[in-house]
């Protein structure tokens, strides 16, 4: 047989498939109505094991595995099916559509917001292009941005989430996590690092140099080729600068923005520093409250996953069979667990997609938790 007469074959046997699977499908909704009127839940881990231990009986020993992932997404697709009818409408689902209703079509141009660090710091930068008129307010450490939302005196933050070279910054993760707010906007920023001194200082006078750390293995290459020098992390780039401008001596450096020369008075000894002129780091803007502003296309979620095989395939396996392309995907382990993690997801999507509803739909009712983000978009 040539290609096309086998092509026909596995054509009849797929119409076959698709209406043994529509009809299969149906008549698990005719059980989801007896397992309601009856008080019985959803997950029968028996009766999907004696299936598996019938069907496989009959099947050669090459094909045993893969019809036994092949009924695991069946069973994973029924049960999501069965609490889709069982279930009210998403609670997700509805506090997106109310945001979107409520939210205003565009974001504020002024705003009080809080940022990690001192004037200078790339968190700064990433404000002032994300509001035209900022009101900004600065704290030391991540969590303190995070307490001053919580509390209303500010109404925005701005935090890195993660570098194209060094990765992500795990820390803004957890407290997402631990506060429960929202992503409205996010920025992509050009990180390009410069070696700042006091005046007067030499390239061959330098003995210790200030950074935050994510700044430091950005540019671990050019550090590797001074000799002899310290390397002390500090707080955020712009701190750094401002202890080199403190210090007032000669012997010490900062790496940071070229935008902290005019704002510490210092010099610019060596720009580019960074590993690879590829050098982003992306932003978040977070707010208490949930807002979607109009086109928002990025959504972003965390998944708590049963602690069993396939759950994670599974969980992707969705965003794949609706279309949908997912553009991160982060593991963090759960405080307190024995190795349990949480994963953060983030979809390109339109807000307004149904197939963006139909994922959160079955993922809210088969996760042990669910945790929506936001939908918004990236300047």
């Amino acid at each position: 047989m040539n290609i096309d007469e086998l092509r026909n074959e596995i054509n009849a046997v797929d119409e076959q498939l698709v209406s043994l699977f529509e009809k299969r499908m149906k008549i698990a909704g005719e059980i989801a109505t007896y397992k309601k009127e009856n008080q019985l839940p959803v997950y029968d881990r028996g009766r999907e094991r004696d299936i598996l231990n019938r069907v496989t009986q009959g099947v050669s020993p090459e094909f045993e595995g893969y019809l036994r992932s092949m009924y695991i997404t069946l069973f994973d697709l029924s049960r999501s099916y069965q609490k889709k009818l069982l279930s009210d409408k998403s609670k997700v689902a509805e506090k997106i559509e109310k945001a979107i209703e409520n939210s205003p079509k565009q974001p504020p141009e002024r705003a009080t917001v809080a940022c990690q660090g001192v004037e200078g710091a790339y968190s700064s930068l990433a404000c002032e292009k994300l509001f035209t008129y900022p009101t900004v307010m600065y704290f030391k450490s991540f969590e303190n941005v995070f307490s001053a939302v919580n509390s209303g005196l500010c109404k925005y933050g701005i935090l890195p989430i993660e570098n194209s070279n060094a990765g992500s910054v795990n820390e803004v993760y957890d407290l997402m996590n631990k506060y429960k707010f929202y992503i409205t906007r996010s920025l992509k920023l050009w990180v390009n690092h410069s070696l700042l001194v006091n005046s007067g200082t030499q390239l061959s006078d330098i003995k210790e140099i200030f950074s935050h750390r994510q700044a430091i293995e950005q540019c671990s290459d050019f550090l590797s080729s001074l000799n002899g020098v310290k390397i002390t992390v500090c707080e955020n780039t712009a701190a750094a600068a401002k202890r080199v401008k403190d210090s007032g001596r000669t012997d010490v450096a900062a790496i940071g923005s070229r935008e902290c020369v005019e704002v510490y008075s210092l010099e610019e000894i060596k720009s580019g520093i960074q590993n690879t002129d590829n050098n982003y780091t992306r932003f978040i803007c977070i707010s208490k409250d949930i807002e979607i502003y109009a086109g928002a296309n990025k959504t972003s979620i965390v998944l708590v996953l049963p602690h069993k095989p396939g759950s994670l395939y599974n969980a992707i396996a969705r965003f794949a069979a609706l279309g949908l392309n997912l553009t991160k995907l982060e593991s963090r382990p759960i405080e307190g667990s024995d190795f349990e993690f949480m994963f953060y997801f983030d979809i390109d999507v339109s807000v307004y997609s149904p197939q963006l509803r139909t994922v959160i739909s079955q993922l809210e009712n088969d996760c042990d938790k669910f945790i929506y983000l936001g939908s918004y978009s990236e300047a």
